[in-house]
């Protein structure tokens, strides 16, 4: 029976009149007016919510929270060569960075050196060009690897370029035990939404499995993968369907890496995550909160986990590029700091802030020290990471958190039904589902059943841009071509062609791939090279297209 006294309210509220508006959530869901405990009824608390630190670690995956830690700052950086990208990065620590975090250009994502045909245009336009160990070696110059975590946002290419980084920690007597830091090398999310692959899934699962596997030996600080949502929100996904397919796809990394004869418990821990914070303050805030408690019920009931570290759904957040306009660029600034609190108040590990010059090129040094000092804005000013997860029982959070579980839960049967997410890749499901989530919102945007500032409403016609651009000058490209040529002429290519060649060997054998890589790295064999070697092992990989 309805509570008489919302009765009254509901009358009144429906005689008041309502602004002409879409009253639904960014990713489409309709939203009530009103919140409260009737919307929680037979909701328990004690094994819903729980306590930060505890099972399900809806509240946090840490007891104390930012009251113990704060979040390690970690701007994503990475422009032109490895010795610009390097004083970007002196220059983010010296003005409060915690960590760091590696963009690498287009064809080094690819795999592809510097010089090779297709990279023409693209080397350090998007990132750092990084083609063999000598770059990596000029990248990390006078940086205390044993004392700053690294992130590397790279995947197809990763346990190669990750060998380069070990590579390069070895020369300088670093420890591999004492590198802390992740790696994306999430395979996956690339069929399903960045599209940058070089092999078909079955090689590239079984390079990411050698690398946990050797990593859990080797190097037991380093966070193996960083399964990500972040490109799959950026390709036009809806909250739900980043929470769904992201969770989907570490379930997947869990099940090869078990079948492969891995103990769950050994390479679970090292699992991180990576999810996009967009506009919607608390859509995004609940979606954090159900992914914690999916993945912990998930590791601890149906894979048998027993180290509650391997129940931790610990993740990463950055700010939503694609909410970001080159129109009135200084806004992005009221953006990012909106994105940026939802996920702290969601509950991140590490936090990347966008800066508001970046949908029109790369970060220039002003920008970036704006978005830096947003994060140090949220930190110590904002009363934010006083309290543990201050929108805990809100009946809206909780509601919320309750319904994007929901719909995950759904997306997990469906994948189940289409045969796991690799046959699911294969079929197109993925695909199609993102591709119709991104025509509606374009559509709600025509239609202005949604808005964006600036750009469908609240326009400045005729405005010219006022703020300083980063431009990649096309002597670039040259001077990289050039390094990598005198490298060539200089390393002993005796041995680097002979470390090829046993890379080759492992590769057709069932040899774990981490020690042929290292030493392919040693010998400064180039990115490319190392890519054509497994190539002509494992073939490459083309989508079939989808309508």
């Amino acid at each position: 029976m309805k509570n008489p006294n919302r009765k009254k309210w509901q009358e009144r509220y429906e005689k008041g009149g309502l602004r002409d508006a879409d009253f639904t959530s960014l990713s489409g869901r309709p939203l009530e007016p009103l919140y409260s405990w009737e919307d929680l009824e037979g909701y328990d608390p004690e094994t819903r919510l729980g306590y930060p630190g505890a099972y399900p670690y809806t509240r946090g995956v840490h007891p104390s929270m930012y009251r113990g830690k704060l979040w390690t700052m970690r701007q994503f950086a990475g422009m032109g060569t490895a010795d610009q990208t390097n004083e970007r990065y002196k220059f983010l620590l010296e003005k409060g960075q915690t960590g760091l975090s590696v963009a690498f250009d287009n064809p080094t994502l690819y795999g592809r050196d510097a010089d090779h045909p297709l990279s023409a245009g693209e080397v350090g336009k998007t990132g750092v060009a990084v083609s063999s160990l000598a770059d990596m070696e000029r990248l990390f110059d006078g940086i205390p690897l044993d004392r700053v975590s690294t992130s590397m946002t790279i995947n197809a290419p990763a346990a190669w370029i990750f060998a380069m980084f070990l590579a390069n920690a070895e020369k300088r007597g670093i420890p591999f035990k004492a590198l802390r830091g992740t790696l994306q090398n999430d395979i996956l999310k690339e069929y399903i939404a960045q599209k940058e692959w070089i092999f078909p899934p079955e090689p590239h699962l079984r390079l990411i499995t050698d690398l946990m596997a050797y990593c859990a030996e080797e190097v037991p600080q380093w966070n193996t993968i960083s399964i990500s949502g972040y490109h799959i929100r950026e390709a036009g996904s809806t909250a739900a369907q980043e929470l769904a397919f992201t969770l989907a796809d570490g379930f997947a990394y869990v099940e090869h890496a078990v079948a492969a004869g891995m103990d769950i418990d050994d390479f679970a821990p090292r699992l991180s995550f990576f999810f996009n914070s967009h506009l919607d303050f608390f859509e995004e805030i609940a979606k954090m909160r159900a992914a914690r408690r999916i993945w912990a019920r998930a590791m601890r009931d149906k894979y048998k986990a027993k180290n509650p570290r391997s129940w931790l759904c610990r993740f990463h957040v950055q700010t939503a590029g694609c909410s970001l306009t080159a129109q009135q660029p200084e806004v992005n600034v009221v953006r990012t700091a909106l994105e940026a609190l939802a996920g702290v108040l969601g509950g991140c590990q590490s936090l990347h802030t966008n800066s508001m010059d970046e949908a029109l090129a790369l970060p220039s040094e002003k920008a970036v020290e704006i978005a830096l000092r947003t994060q140090q804005v949220i930190a110590f000013e904002s009363g934010a990471a006083n309290v543990i997860d201050p929108l805990g029982g809100s009946y809206y959070v909780e509601k919320l958190t309750d319904a994007l579980e929901e719909e995950a839960e759904r997306y997990f049967r469906k994948i189940d039904e289409l045969g796991g997410v690799v046959p699911a890749i294969e079929q197109g499901f993925f695909q199609r589902e993102i591709t119709r989530a991104a025509y509606e919102y374009q559509m709600a945007l025509s239609k202005k059943k949604k808005f964006h500032v600036g750009v469908n409403e609240f326009v400045n016609p005729g405005q010219t841009l006022e703020i300083p651009l980063l431009e990649i000058d096309e002597s670039v490209e040259r001077d990289q071509v050039e390094r990598l040529r005198r490298l060539r002429a200089e390393r002993d290519n005796a041995a680097a062609e002979k470390a090829l060649r046993d890379l080759k060997a492992a590769a057709f054998g069932g040899r774990n791939l981490m020690p042929p890589l290292l030493d392919c790295a040693r010998r400064y064999a180039t990115l490319g090279e190392i890519s054509d070697a497994l190539t002509e092992v494992f073939g490459e990989y083309r989508e079939q297209p989808f309508f």
